[in-house]
């Protein structure tokens, strides 16, 4: 639900009544995680994706279904062997879909309409839904935000409540989507709850050094991937909202001088395109040192010996080293700015996800590797 958020969130000020279908869990090769959505208004309207095409016909009928009689439904989508066009996922995966309306006058609005006005403004927030559990729980939920506090509820619960926001708050700090298992006593309700947890946090950053013409490449598909990006360069004469209008922040220092106190995490990737010692060396040795996803380097393979040679002098270890990706991208036989950008990008995708960067014909691995936005705990009596 979140990753439609902005739409939504317009929705809601808009007065629309609305129900959302979200995928709780996936299995085999199924086309969208955990926390895709599609949502459709009283009118007809339909945002977002769940399965890439394959059974969005089907739950767009469940959402107008929901929103008629309001009741929160799970279903699930496979394959059918008997005829590939019937209501399936013909990848041959497994989707779980819940489907939840949100009317106007739903005692839950004002919980959504907080969480997605928060994933709306970039701002860190959490939203936790019973997926499959009792009646009177389903399609209940809480909101948690970057500090921690929490609203709503699951009717009269508070232990209920207070686990399960503990939770989202651990899942929002991770920035993880998924599914709790948690296992309810009879006090509470008498019987094991799923509770699906999407998180939104603000974009990772993407810091570009070397205001260069495949800089402007690099910025333009970092924005395309959704990170936050800014473009570092100690030159102001190219370092210029006009050379680079897509970036969100142009900054005019020597690099390693603003690495020293930017903001970064582990979901940041610094791309060294300056390929020019006097910033490469103190930048590396600063940014090596740095609990970032990713660092990469421009540079031919000569660059490449006499950078290292030089970051060893100034103390870089070898450990540090190991984690350069210099030469920066994959090989795709990269001429053109836009080329060379797209092989830098698909080296950041493949480091995140745990990809190979191999070519997918012939190959016997899996097509997705990602399992950071699946979350499957179990938690113990929370009475």
């Amino acid at each position: 639900m979140l990753d439609i958020a902005e739409e939504l969130n317009r929705w809601v000020e808009q007065g629309r009544d609305f129900a959302v279908a979200t995928v709780v869990a996936v299995g085999g090769s199924a086309p969208r995680q955990p926390g895709a959505a599609l949502a459709v208004d009283g009118e007809g309207t339909a945002i977002g994706s769940v399965s890439g095409g394959c059974v969005e016909g089907a739950v767009y009928e469940l959402c107008r279904q929901a929103l008629e009689d309001g009741e929160t439904v799970q279903e699930r989508f496979g394959y059918s062997d008997d005829d590939a066009f019937a209501v399936g996922l013909t990848c041959g995966g497994i989707i779980d879909i819940l489907v939840t309306p949100v009317p106007v006058d739903s005692p839950q609005r004002e919980v959504f309409a907080q969480a997605l006005a928060a994933a709306a403004r970039a701002e860190a927030a959490a939203v936790a839904r019973i997926a499959e559990g009792p009646a009177e729980l389903m399609g209940r939920a809480v909101v948690v935000s970057g500090d921690g506090s929490f609203e709503g509820g699951f009717g009269g619960h508070p232990e209920l409540d207070r686990t399960i926001a503990e939770e989202a708050r651990a899942m929002l700090d991770a920035g993880r989507t998924g599914v709790l298992e948690m296992g309810a006593d009879g006090r509470l309700c008498g019987e094991p709850l799923k509770v699906l947890v999407e998180s939104s946090v603000p974009p990772p950053r993407m810091i570009v050094f070397g205001a260069i013409d495949f800089a402007s490449a690099l910025v333009r598909i970092g924005k395309f991937l959704g990170y936050h990006v800014t473009l570092c360069d100690a030159r102001p004469v190219f370092a210029t909202k006009n050379r680079f209008p897509e970036a969100d922040e142009i900054v005019v220092d020597w690099p390693h001088r603003y690495l020293e106190t930017a903001q970064v995490d582990g979901r940041t990737v610094l791309c060294v395109l300056t390929h020019d010692a006097k910033f490469d060396v103190p930048l590396l040795e600063l940014a090596l040192r740095l609990p970032v996803a990713y660092v990469g380097a421009m540079g031919s393979r000569r660059t490449h010996e006499d950078r290292n040679k030089r970051l060893r002098e100034v103390g870089v270890t070898e450990l540090e080293l190991a984690r350069l990706r210099s030469p920066i991208g994959l090989d795709l036989g990269a001429r053109s700015p836009e080329e060379t950008a797209l092989s830098i990008a698909a080296e950041i995708v493949a480091n995140r996800r745990g990809g190979t960067g191999a070519a997918l014909t012939g190959a016997h691995i899996p097509i997705h590797h990602d399992s950071s936005h699946t979350v499957i705990g179990r938690i113990g009596s929370v009475a």
